[in-house]
């Protein structure tokens, strides 16, 4: 294949779509084992989730790559697995970056975001490595330094005792972002803590739920997606949905699924309140746009 030209549709059905891959959802600390919850229940019930330090490890096929940013409510971001070999000089680092095949994972022609991690390794230098990888890129995609406006992608590569892993990010913002809220708030907490705090407080939507210093209304927006089954990911974008291997119409019956699951609000209620009139204004602007407001 001529460098720089999209991959076959049969390329990527056979290295990307059909194939098991390892996946990594990072947590924010202490978060791992809830996650690891989520990924053994239904509705995604995978099978040997394991918990490492900063997030959990699992393996399945594309759609279940879909189906983790979809539902997924204490992950940051979910990263999938596409190299991993050991290098303990630029030479052979460059080689190996060069041997990966880009295009079965990015679009090509837009910027990418590069984030390096060195523990134990004797190329320690994260800034040097992320160098080689960002002029890797340039050459086999065409990626430009800068192109304001332009959404971005993501590539990880994490580097621990001379052994090398690269990722590339399914997510693009993260996945604290819902879409929901657009109002500004003062120390905000972020909807992956908000959903791991109603979690292990037993919220129950059959029971009243009071919210009487709401702010920007994190835990009742958030408790109110909990309450209809509405998955946290529903009103937003992935950056999986701009890669070479993306299918739509997978990615379309992965979303019915999830909508046929949605129901109403319950009858107990989730009542929000706060002194500062203007934020209740918002979050009530906020519930009437999305549909989140029983009256």
């Amino acid at each position: 294949m001529r460098r720089g030209s999209p991959p076959s549709a049969r390329r990527i059905k056979r290295r990307v779509v059909a194939p098991v891959h390892e996946f990594f959802a990072a947590t924010a600390p202490g978060l791992e084992r809830l996650c690891r919850e989520e990924l053994l229940s239904p509705p995604l019930s995978v099978p040997g989730a394991g918990v490492l330090a900063g997030g959990v490890v699992f393996s399945g096929k594309l759609v279940d790559l879909y189906r983790a940013n979809l539902y997924l409510r204490s992950a940051n971001r979910i990263l999938m697995r596409i190299a991993a070999f050991s290098a303990t000089n630029f030479r052979q680092l460059e080689r190996r970056l060069a041997e990966v095949d880009w295009s079965l994972f990015l679009p090509a022609r837009l910027p990418v975001r590069v984030r390096v991690s060195t523990r134990g390794c004797r190329l320690y230098h994260s800034e040097a490595v992320a160098q080689r990888l960002r002029s890797c890129l340039a050459k086999a995609l065409g990626v430009p330094d800068r192109l304001p406006g332009a959404p971005e992608t993501g590539v990880f590569v994490r580097c621990e005792n001379d052994r090398f892993t690269v990722s590339v990010d399914s997510s693009g913002e993260l996945l604290h972002r819902r879409g929901l809220k657009s109002h500004p708030a003062s120390a905000p907490i972020r909807e992956t803590l908000a959903a791991a705090v109603l979690n292990w407080a037993g919220f129950d939507p059959a029971a009243p739920m009071i919210d009487p210093m709401c702010g920007s209304g994190t835990f009742s927006l958030e408790a109110a997606l909990i309450s209809r089954q509405i998955p946290p990911g529903w009103h937003r974008r992935f950056a999986f949905e701009s890669w070479p291997a993306f299918r739509p119409q997978q990615w379309g019956h992965v979303r019915k699924e999830a909508g046929n699951r949605i129901r109403g609000m319950a009858q107990a209620g989730i009542f929000a309140g706060d002194r500062d009139l203007s934020a209740l204004s918002d979050l009530r602007r906020c519930l009437n746009t999305h549909g989140l407001n029983r009256s």
